[in-house]
């Protein structure tokens, strides 16, 4: 699978009794859901986090992954790899910044930028209550202050995320695997 721009697509939570399953689809121009672009798998409760992500749901061939640089580490890396193993990207939770507000870094060819939770009082909210389906939004910007990168999860009882990816040199699978990893890092 060769380097693709999507502007908009969907990713949808499948709970497993030992996985967190999700699906992608791009998004059709009226909104609705549409091709399906993939299905990734994450083995709940694994030291060192590596999320796969298959063509289908026949789960035979893997196109890209993630996988953390460090086994246990609050401020891990986390590096985004094409189907032959080739580094395309890379993100990390910012442990500290993350106390009040999740906050994450991303890079991959030609950018570089910082992405939060939209809402101050939302994220505190997270903190100290346990309230379902509570919207939870990220934008990552740019040194100049750019967008890159949208994720916004709807209220709903199985996490579903619009991806919004404005700056075309974002790479679909660094966006899928940034918009999976936030949902598996924050234990959604």
């Amino acid at each position: 699978m060769t380097a693709m721009y999507l502007p908009t697509f969907y990713v949808k939570q499948k709970f497993a009794m030992t996985t967190n399953r999700y699906e992608l689809f791009a998004a059709n121009p009226d909104g609705t859901f549409g091709q399906s672009m993939g299905v990734a798998q994450q083995k709940r409760m694994a030291f060192k986090e590596e999320v796969t992500f298959f063509a289908d749901d026949t789960m035979t061939r893997p196109v890209f992954s993630f996988k953390a640089r460090k086994k246990i580490d609050l401020n891990a890396g986390y590096d985004i790899f094409d189907e032959a193993r080739n580094q395309i990207g890379f993100f990390r939770k910012d442990f500290g910044a993350s106390l009040l507000r999740s906050t994450f870094h991303m890079e991959g060819a030609g950018y570089a930028g910082t992405g939060q939770e939209r809402s101050q009082a939302i994220a505190i909210i997270r903190r100290f209550t346990d309230i379902p389906f509570l919207p939870i939004h990220f934008d990552f910007v740019g040194a100049n202050g750019e967008p890159l990168l949208g994720v916004e999860r709807q209220g709903s009882v199985r996490d579903k995320y619009t991806v919004h990816v404005p700056d075309q040199r974002i790479d679909f699978r660094v966006a899928a695997a940034i918009a999976v990893g936030l949902d598996a890092l924050m234990q959604r």
